[in-house]
């Protein structure tokens, strides 16, 4: 089965999908980390990302792997460079290129085809796995969500004020909302599900009970 969690950044989709796939023995997709997998090699290439066909013709070439918490590119793990404020703030260039959105959601859709998988992103359940039978559009409040990002940043010893977070994740949103292709919407049949206030153990807790009912 194929479990689909959708939300704007810093919902905490890859924490919550991670563990949620843990504990129900399924595979997580972390689409997010090819887009930023692209990102990040293009630039150690020397790549103008404005430059959308060469950004296309480019990731067409790449061997992106998803193994535990690893992402492989070209068999280096770019784990932890494809985490910096420098890749997030030019990201947009790649998501939004409809040719690399292709390539890659023809890789999602293989590495998920005939598993049980919990994938996440920002159109997951509208255009990767429009017929996936449990969509959840997981939310929070901007503030709650800078407070998320800003903490995880920290964590890996990047320095960075709250203010520069939540500009970051303004901007971040307009795009997401109003790119011509993958844009960020919940699914006319998603389960939305507003994290505020939430552990990320009580989150777990709501979500597996969704995925049980539809496997039931």
């Amino acid at each position: 089965m194929i479990v689909t969690i959708d939300g704007p950044a810093g919902a905490g989709k890859s924490t919550v999908a991670r563990a949620l796939a843990l504990r129900l023995g399924y595979q997580f997709l972390d689409t997010g980390a090819m887009y930023r997998a692209v990102t990040y090699a293009a630039l150690q290439a020397g790549i103008e990302l404005s430059e959308a066909n060469r950004v296309s013709k480019f990731s067409q070439q790449l061997q992106i792997e998803l193994k535990g918490e690893a992402v492989l590119v070209d068999g280096k793990d770019v784990s932890q460079p494809i985490r910096t404020v420098e890749v997030t703030s030019l990201v947009h260039y790649v998501a939004d290129n409809p040719a690399v959105r292709e390539t890659l959601v023809h890789l999602q859709r293989l590495i998920a085809s005939g598993c049980n998988v919990v994938t996440e992103g920002r159109d997951q359940g509208t255009v990767a796995f429009p017929e996936a039978p449990c969509k959840i559009f997981l939310t929070a409040t901007a503030e709650t969500r800078a407070g998320r990002r800003l903490a995880e940043l920290k964590s890996q010893g990047q320095s960075i004020t709250l203010e520069e977070v939540r500009a970051a994740q303004e901007q971040r949103d307009i795009r997401d909302s109003q790119r011509d292709i993958g844009r960020l919407m919940k699914a006319e049949d998603a389960v939305e599900v507003n994290t505020d206030g939430m552990t990320v153990d009580a989150i777990i807790d709501l979500l597996e009970s969704l995925v049980r009912q539809h496997q039931a």
